[in-house]
């Protein structure tokens, strides 16, 4: 009996230590989660802009601002403090209100807003001459996409003027500025004469002989619109749906004609002669009277 209650008891005390350890196990896993949420709701200051700004805004305390941000989420390139952020930097992009000021979008300390300063590593800013018809009607702004094509004579000894080609000479190509204007928040439709766009060093050079070769004319497309179409030279032929052609004309010497042939005058008809009037009757007459007229008759001879 004494046995018996001594294996209930150790029994009893093993279940215990088991149910201590499975509890401690259970909080000890709360509480380290509990400290990681913790860790990753630990809020940081950061600056911010506190109203919108344009290329080349100068910042300072009346236009940015510390708020709080996640620690977790901090995004690269952040400033932690007024001073460093308004150390006579401007912006070289658009800020809008809100968003983060990040050492990208800003210059260097003591630095000025240049369009060099925009440009990522490995690409260069190349100007083409436009007008309101080269440039969709002065739709195309700082920040938008474009196509650029060529317009040319065809090569070849047998060509006129009048004989063209039109080739695409690059595709999705950002503008970066019209004119001196390279603030994308101005999208108000504008007549320039110069668009700057942002090629690399291959396609620079294809812009500076289009250029020498043709005209140039920028096409407007959709900045979400990343894909690229065959490309393909269009000459006049595609532009009607016929193949109506004009032969050459005979550029050789002018071909000797000859004297003219005259007509020979027809002799003049003759009148029809009248017939020959019968020989005069020689033979008997007689003499016939009818009523108050008489008449001679003559009489011929029977066979």
């Amino acid at each position: 009996m004494k046995s018996r209650n001594l294996l209930v008891l150790a029994g009893a005390l093993l279940i215990g230590l088991i149910a201590v350890l499975i509890v401690n196990g259970v909080f000890s896993g709360v509480e380290q989660q509990q400290q990681k949420i913790a860790e990753q709701n630990r809020m940081i200051r950061i600056v911010v802009a506190s109203q919108a700004l344009a290329f080349g805004t100068p910042l300072s305390s009346q236009n940015v601002r510390l708020v709080n941000w996640p620690a977790n989420s901090q995004p690269d390139g952040a400033f932690t403090s007024l001073e460093e952020a308004t150390k006579s930097r401007v912006a070289l992009r658009p800020i809008v209100a809100g968003e983060p000021v990040l050492a990208s979008k800003v210059s260097g300390a003591n630095g000025r807003a240049t369009l060099s300063a925009n440009l990522p590593v490995g690409q260069l800013a190349f100007a083409v001459p436009i007008n309101d018809i080269t440039s969709a009607g002065g739709f195309i702004r700082p920040g938008d996409v474009v196509d650029v094509l060529v317009t040319r004579r065809i090569p070849g000894d047998g060509s006129s003027e009048m004989d063209k080609m039109t080739d695409v000479v690059l595709e999705s190509i950002p503008v970066l500025g019209i004119d001196q204007v390279s603030d994308e928040n101005k999208t108000d439709p504008a007549i320039g004469k110069s668009a700057t766009l942002q090629v690399d060093t291959f396609g620079a050079q294809k812009l500076a002989l289009a250029q020498q070769l043709g005209v140039l004319t920028l096409a407007l497309r959709n900045v979400a619109d990343p894909t690229t179409g065959a490309r393909s030279t269009v000459t006049g032929r595609d532009i009607t749906a016929s193949r109506m052609s004009i032969g050459s004309r005979w550029q050789g010497p002018t071909p000797v004609r000859s004297a003219p042939i005259l007509a020979t005058a027809r002799p003049p008809l003759r009148a029809p002669t009248s017939a020959a009037p019968p020989p005069a009757f020689v033979g008997p007459t007689m003499t016939v009277v009818r009523g108050t007229k008489t008449s001679e008759e003559s009489v011929y001879h029977g066979f």
